[in-house]
Order: C-alpha cells, then sequence, then structure tokens
C-alpha cells in the first residue's frame, strides 16, 4: 500500500516500527526501559546532553558564561546516545521525564535542581548567572519572543522539514512541499528581523541568538539536512550575516565539539570535564 492510498484505522495501535531513521526510538509510551545510573563529575553543573542542534544551545551557552569569567558555570558533560536509548535510561527519566536531550542537573546548591528543555536551560542559565538576558523589561521581552519563536518553530523545522526532506523511508511531496513552505517562511520572518537589528533582541548577543543559531546556522550555513541548495539559502543575506558571525566566535566552535559523536575526530570532545580539555584536543589536532 502507497502512502496515498493509506486509510487511518478508527483506532491507531502500535503494531510495528515507525520506519526511517530514527524508527528505533519512536514510542508512543513514556519513562525507563531499563535501570541505569548517570555518571556524576567534580562540578557543580552535570548536563546530559549529544551535539544535536538542542544540545549545541547548551554547551554554547556554557561556553559563553565561561569566556565572560564566570566560574560556576564549570561543568561536566556526559554524552547521551539517543541512537542507542540511553534516555531512556532510569537516571535520566528522572531528570527528563520527557527523555529528550538536553538535560541539567545543578548540584550548586543544598538540594539539586533538574531542569530540562533547552529553552528553559538557557532562561535557568542566564537568570542564575546574569548574563546574556537583558534587564531592561522591553528588551528582556523581546529577547524571551525570540527564545520561544524558535522553540515553537523547531517542530516545523526538525521534525517537519527536516525529518520528512532527510530522514523518512519515503519522499511524500505533500509532506516535503508542507513544511518547505513553512521552514522557508521561518527564514524571512529571521531575514526580516536581522535586516533591521544586529541581533535578534536588538544590538547585544543573547539567549535568543543562542537557541536559533544552531538550528538556523545550521540551515544557513553548515547545509543541515543537506539542503542548503535545496532551500536556496544564498536569499537570506541578512540572516546569513548573522549566522556566520556566531559561528566565528570561539566560544561557539567550542560548544559545538562537546558530546559530538559524528565528522572529524579531531572536532569531537565526547565528554568535557575541564577547560583543559579543550586545550589537550586543540593540541592534538596541532600534532595531526
Amino acid at each position: 500500500m502507497s502512502d496515498a492510498d493509506y486509510v487511518p484505522p478508527d483506532v491507531w495501535t502500535w503494531n510495528k516500527a515507525s520506519g526511517g531513521r530514527f524508527a528505533n526510538i519512536n514510542r508512543p509510551v513514556s519513562g525507563a526501559t531499563h535501570e541505569k545510573a548517570l555518571p556524576v563529575g567534580k562540578h557543580p553543573l552535570q548536563l546530559y546532553s549529544l551535539a544535536t542542534p538542542n544540545g549545541v544551545k547548551v554547551t554554547v551557552m556554557l561556553e559563553e558564561l565561561l569566556a565572560a569569567g564566570h566560574k560556576g558555570a564549570e561543568y561536566d558533560a556526559w554524552p547521551i546516545r539517543i541512537g542507542e536509548g540511553d534516555q531512556f535510561s532510569s537516571g535520566f527519566v528522572a531528570i527528563n521525564p520527557n527523555s529528550k536531550i538536553p538535560a541539567l542537573l545543578d548540584r550548586s546548591g543544598p538540594s539539586p535542581v533538574r531542569v530540562f528543555e533547552s529553552g528553559a536551560i538557557l532562561l535557568y542559565l542566564a537568570e542564575k548567572f546574569g548574563a546574556f538576558l537583558p534587564r531592561e523589561a522591553a528588551a528582556r521581552a523581546e529577547c524571551l519572543s525570540w527564545l520561544f519563536w524558535q522553540m515553537g518553530s523547531a517542530p516545523y523545522l526538525g521534525g517537519g522539514f527536516g525529518h520528512f526532506y532527510a530522514y523518512a523511508p519515503s519522499k511524500i511531496e505533500y509532506a516535503i512541499d508542507r513544511f518547505t513552505m513553512e521552514t522557508k517562511r521561518l527564514l524571512d520572518v529571521l531575514d526580516k528581523r536581522l535586516a533591521v537589528s544586529e541581533y535578534l533582541a536588538g544590538p547585544d548577543y543573547t539567549i535568543a541568538d543562542i537557541a536559533c543559531w544552531p538550528w538556523y546556522g545550521g540551515l544557513l550555513i553548515n547545509n543541515q539536512y543537506g539542503a542548503a541548495q535545496f532551500l536556496s539559502v544564498h536569499e537570506y543575506q541578512h540572516a546569513l550575516r548573522w549566522a556566520k558571525a556566531i559561528a566565528a566566535r570561539p566560544t561557539v566552535r567550542r560548544g559545538r565539539m562537546v558530546n559530538r559523536l559524528t565528522g572529524e575526530p579531531a572536532e569531537q570532545l565526547h565528554e568535557r570535564h575541564d577547560a583543559s580539555d579543550f586545550e589537550t584536543r586543540t593540541q592534538d589536532k596541532i600534532g595531526t
């Protein structure tokens, strides 16, 4: 039966894998599938994540905080291999009942504080350290509006366009057209904003940019999903200017390395436990 011939049943039942690249992690129930405790390092902040766009948001934020002199932002990063089901361990589910990366455990106070959802983590860290979030009411509102704009757009961009264009087991014209239109509309929103503002919330770099860049920078300059030509990303000149400027930040380069399990080995840092990890990796790269 082709997709065009599919007729939904009166009651859906889970009787086969969904297909596609991520079929092994899709299931209609929540909760842990196995008992496994999470590792804990020496720093107050424990990050359990992977270098996906949502994961990169948080590692970039932490690297930005450290570069700005916030010593309390030193963290241990532990990779969660979502393809192998690490996110369904009892330890991870205890921090994020939704079984999605990233998840953060702040052990700096008398009782550990769990934070899940990438936008919530960015906001938590910005407020904890008083950084990358404007204090003036109007500027703060603008920043938070763009932060949550990204959170709202992610399902269309990743779960919609990215999935059906790059990962679905068959190419469905309706699905690709529908989510391509929405993705290009979102790129147009971004481009028009950046035509009148250096950064999303105004003249200053904020958590709004940190949230948006891994997704939209990925499309604009890193050929995410192999879709740069398909989406004609060259049309979005103001967004390209913004994406390239952020990509050039050393903190962003470092943040993209943490818990990266694919690509060039020199661009991967599977676990980060100290600033010296980057120094060692840089030395190793020079020596190769």
